[in-house]
């Protein structure tokens, strides 16, 4: 059958339009359901081509090639480009190129967020929620919602206080959806951190303002409609997943395990970001950096071999037993010794 398998809901919602698949017609990238049964583990890759791949990117992705390659499983390299404004002209096929110098390799896609099939199917996601309730539409600026947010005797960080629960406070503007959370998010347990979730986070945004998709709506429509039973993610998205579990339990779709790294530090002590002009894995290869090289750095920090070791892909496969029980639960400073200047 070439027929896409994506769910499609049938209810449409005011300001909302369901899209048909067409019968008949060849399933696009951007669908990534094959008609074979599905293996017992899935993850991805799902980077933002908003800058390079820098060794948090590089860490955290070998260790969902490990849990992938030991477990006979599949990924999927997905590429989440939503935000037009933010993406780099080429950056995606250069954390194509990175992967493929580091041998990490993948099973299906790549697979663009920004595809319409993709789109398609966030679009009528949105449009199942609307129908059972799940979404007011919020007309409240960022600036508005934090100030009342940010109001004495708050604990921890500022969430949305619902002020447009029972209407938009500025019929006027353009309105963002929310999604409506009643009480903590679900909680769950993380591979690495263990309990999580159960905190109230405020209603969030599913579709922006502008139009565009929200990231919590359209990674929870992708780990459905690819099947991903693990997701392997740096430690900074551990908040969100408590949140994208509400989001699934609305769909009606089984949520996948959640594995987060810690995350890899800079110099100065702070997280490895591209707005920081974090340093790209294509800098050390261009300096002489050997991929065996940085694959024993990456390792090294996982626990799985010494500390300045070479380390083969197949090496690093054949220690991954002791992966998640190993590794640190702590953040790191990784700095290769070529290319540190």
């Amino acid at each position: 059958d070439s027929r896409c398998a994506c769910p499609r809901a049938s209810a449409v919602a005011p300001g909302l339009t369901s899209v048909e698949a067409k019968p008949g017609a060849a399933r696009p990238s951007g669908c990534a359901v094959p008609a074979l049964p599905s293996p017992t583990y899935r993850t991805r890759y799902a980077p933002s081509p908003t800058g390079e791949m820098h060794l948090g990117h590089a860490r955290t992705h070998l260790v969902a090639w490990l849990r992938a390659r030991a477990a006979g499983g599949r990924i999927v390299m997905r590429i989440a480009d939503l935000d037009p404004p933010r993406v780099r002209p080429g950056a995606a096929d250069a954390f194509l190129r990175d992967h493929e110098w580091l041998g990490l390799d993948w099973d299906e896609g790549p697979v663009f967020q920004s595809a319409p099939e993709r789109q398609a199917a966030y679009a009528e996601a949105l449009v199942a929620l609307a129908a059972a309730g799940h979404l007011y539409p919020c007309t409240c600026s960022r600036r508005e919602w934090m100030e009342l947010a940010s109001a004495p005797h708050g604990e921890g960080p500022p969430r949305y206080p619902g002020t447009c629960r029972a209407g938009p406070s500025h019929p006027e503007r353009p309105a963002a959806l929310r999604f409506r959370l009643h009480g903590p998010t679900p909680r769950f347990d993380d591979l690495v951190f263990g309990p999580s979730g159960g905190t109230d986070e405020g209603d969030f945004v599913v579709r922006r303002a502008d139009g565009l998709v929200a990231y919590q709506l359209a990674v929870v429509v992708d780990d459905r409609d690819q099947r991903i039973t693990e997701v392997v993610r740096g430690a900074d998205l551990l908040a969100a997943t408590g949140l994208q579990r509400a989001l699934f339990a609305a769909l009606g779709a089984p949520a996948p395990a959640a594995l987060h790294v810690p995350l890899v530090l800079g110099k100065d002590g702070e997280r490895l970001a591209k707005r920081n002009g974090a340093r790209g894995v294509r800098r050390y290869r261009e300096e002489g950096l050997e991929a065996e090289e940085l694959l024993g750095l990456l390792g090294a920090s996982l626990g799985l071999v010494p500390p300045g070791s070479r380390a083969p892909r197949a090496e690093l496969l054949e220690r991954s037993e002791t992966l998640v029980e190993g590794l640190p639960r702590r953040p790191l400073t990784l700095t290769p010794e070529r290319g540190d200047a």
